[in-house]
């Protein structure tokens, strides 16, 4: 017995050494807040100034990457173990003892200015434009960078890499757009939209936007799109191939906790409306590996949209994970990015040197 409890002694504190080094091995994030005087909105409303929140790793003295995520998340949905674990640690794609990396929280999420501050249905109706431009002015204004080596980001942060790559061409060396494409938000992704944010809006507790309880419906519509538009067709069926399975999983997602506040919630996806950088393809200089599923829900295959975008940009290339019970749809890039990692890690060795 005595050898028993030194051979289960001796196991709890491999296992605990090896927590201490795994996270050792991880970065940690540093925080930090930018205020951008005198904002313009593109319908006009200026602001005295916005609170841009954001998280970096590393050292600023290294290469800068940003990296900007998707529609209703902020910086720390990026430092989770699917997507930051796969990516920022020692020796993996975008290692932060080699670059430091950069995660804002995007106008009107996280801990940046959004209409919950006090503003409710008040606040300026920003789009990818004033949201990209929030972006520059942190980075150049905020964190003093020039030069980015690579920026890259996740759905609505892929539609903001493709907008960056547009507007401030001479500004990085790569971009790195992950689900997404650069053509006009319509067809399903657009519908599916128009009709997630008018569901909250029918809701009597919304109230034009001014409730004093948050709409009961706002969880609803966000579990509705989420599972219309995410987790692809091989892998919702092998997650749920019964109606048992099929039910025990809504009954999970309508249990989660509800959006914080619908009217950022309806601002961040309403944000959307007007993007369309497919015109300016050809204006990009930078580098370019768009990254997408072959399952996603939002920017199907089959359209042929994305290819015949990259065949417009001098030097891109498009790399598709295929489809399998592995995958989660438009889901894929942001929750499996060992899926990709490799390929990023091939890309980035192949930079010329700045």
């Amino acid at each position: 017995m005595a050898k028993w409890h030194q051979w289960l002694t001796f196991c709890l504190l491999f296992w605990t050494l090896g927590l201490n080094v795994q996270a050792a091995d991880r970065p940690v994030a540093k925080e930090g807040v930018y205020l951008a005087r005198s904002f313009t909105f593109h319908g006009g409303e200026v602001f005295d100034e916005i609170k841009l929140a954001y998280k970096t790793l590393g050292d600023p003295k290294n290469p800068a990457v940003l990296i900007l995520h998707g529609t209703a998340g902020s910086a720390q949905s990026m430092l989770g173990d699917g997507f930051g674990g796969q990516l920022f640690g020692k020796g993996q794609a975008l290692d932060a003892d080699r670059y430091f990396i950069i995660l804002p929280d995007a106008l009107g999420a996280g801990q940046s200015s959004k209409p919950s501050d006090g503003l409710k249905s008040k606040f300026p109706a920003y789009n990818y434009d004033d949201m990209v431009s929030a972006q520059y002015r942190l980075v150049t204004e905020g964190l003093g960078i020039k030069h980015l080596r690579l920026v890259l980001g996740n759905s609505m942060g892929g539609m903001h890499t493709w907008v960056w790559g547009v507007r401030y061409p001479d500004m990085m060396d790569a971009l790195v757009p992950l689900a997404s494409q650069p053509t006009a938000m319509a067809s399903r992704n657009w519908m599916m939209r128009r009709l997630m944010i008018e569901t909250i809006k029918a809701d009597p507790d919304y109230n034009g936007g001014n409730y004093t309880t948050q709409p009961k419906l706002t969880r609803l519509a966000n579990v509705f799109y989420a599972t219309g538009t995410n987790g692809g067709d091989l892998g919702w069926q092998g997650q749920a191939p019964t109606r048992a399975k099929a039910d025990a999983l809504v009954d999970k997602a309508l249990a989660a906790p509800a959006p914080a506040d619908a009217n950022d919630f309806i601002y961040q996806w309403q944000s959307s409306a007007d993007y369309d950088v497919g015109p300016q393809l050809g204006q990009i200089k930078a580098r370019v590996l768009a990254i997408n599923s072959a399952d996603d829900e939002r920017n199907p295959v089959a359209s042929g949209l994305m290819a015949d975008s990259i065949k417009q940009i001098k030097r891109a290339k498009l790399f598709l994970i295929p489809a399998s019970s592995d995958t989660r749809g438009h889901g894929t890039t942001g929750s499996l990015a060992k899926l990709w990692a490799p390929e990023l890690a091939k890309f980035m060795a192949k930079l010329p040197t700045p």
